[in-house]
């Protein structure tokens, strides 16, 4: 998480659970009873405030554009004396989508100088972004940020959350022994938290040199996709695809989603058969398609959103592995997206 006060205290956790919970457990008894989060947030933060909403808590779903972006400007007009907590994800887990956390913090600030109204913490989860986009708590200006080791080749089921050293200490998630200095008990699990930070290291070497690898092989897995629809399909091939989500500059450099007009997307990787290991931007169960959350925000068609994939290339992607993918990809895509038109046709 690059150089922090020393007063600042890591500590690991569940998500947001612990931060979400804690601040409305603190500020509840002092009418502190209103989240504030967002439209396209990932389901860890959204099901728990959708828990604290049926136990009393207020919460504000703020909407996003078409990019998946959120508004500085909205979350300060959402912000009243009883907000207790801002929670905006880093960068979104679908669509890649990176959000202006610096810009919201600057804007929550602000409201607070005016109003004198009692501090508002801010929460972010950064787990898709650490080791492709450089990620500083100080840069970002945030109270409270969430990692995850298996997004950055740590071991699965380790995670961190930054604490802020002038924020209140949170109530325990998990009742028992003191380890994590009371925080949440049960056992550590040390040599997963040895590999993280292991982890955390090497990912902070040369960041900007590794994100601008994995944009280019981003940008060439989008371009021969392009190449081989053109191929199979003839020149309006392309028109099957749409790229979901902002330009690359404004989102994670090794994630593409993107759509294939009227394809079911279950469908689509059933026959790459695991050539391309990828994952359906809209749940797939008995063969009815569901588009995302995170899609349905942002206002993807369902002509397009039930043939999305999320592509995401990583630290030891080649370009051949990009080229073969694309021409997996393209040539199995075609056929399902010329039935599909074929069957609109009036």
């Amino acid at each position: 998480l690059e150089e922090t006060a020393q007063h600042n205290v890591p500590m690991y956790s569940a998500h947001g659970n612990v931060v979400l919970r804690g601040l409305f457990e603190l500020g509840a008894p002092k009418g502190q009873n209103h989240i504030i989060t967002q439209a396209t947030e990932h389901v860890a933060v959204l099901k728990t405030c959708e828990f604290l909403q049926r136990n009393g808590a207020e919460v504000t779903y703020l909407p996003v554009d078409a990019q998946g972006i959120v508004s500085p400007g909205a979350v300060a007009a959402a912000l009243t004396p009883k907000t207790c907590c801002v929670a905006v994800m880093h960068s979104n887990n679908e669509v890649g989508t990176l959000q202006p956390i610096a810009e919201i913090v600057a804007a929550v600030r602000a409201w607070e100088a005016v109003g004198a109204a009692p501090r508002v913490h801010i929460y972010c989860d950064t787990s898709q972004s650490l080791g492709k986009v450089a990620v500083n708590v100080d840069v970002l200006g945030v109270d409270f940020l969430t990692i995850a080791g298996h997004k950055l080749y740590a071991p699965k089921g380790v995670g961190a959350l930054y604490q802020r050293g002038d924020t209140p200490a949170l109530p325990a998630l998990l009742q028992g022994a003191g380890q994590e200095h009371g925080r949440r008990a049960s056992t550590e699990n040390c040599p997963y938290i040895v590999g993280l930070g292991a982890a955390c290291e090497l990912a902070g070497r040369d960041i900007d040199k590794a994100s601008e690898k994995l944009a280019a092989l981003t940008m060439r897995l989008h371009s021969a996709l392009c190449a081989v629809l053109t191929e199979v399909g003839g020149s309006g091939a392309t028109k099957i695809m749409r790229v979901n989500g902002p330009e690359l500059a404004q989102r994670l450099p090794n994630t593409l989603s993107v759509s294939f007009r009227g394809v079911n997307a279950g469908e689509l990787l059933k026959l790459l058969d695991g050539d391309v290991t990828a994952s359906a931007g809209a749940a797939c169960h008995c063969g009815d398609v569901k588009s995302s959350h995170v899609l349905v925000a942002m206002g993807v068609p369902d002509e397009w959103a039930m043939g999305v994939l999320r592509l995401s290339v990583g630290r030891y992607t080649t370009e051949d592995d990009v080229d073969r993918a694309a021409r997996s990809l393209a040539t199995a895509v075609w056929p399902l997206a010329a039935a599909a038109a074929v069957g609109d046709a009036p």
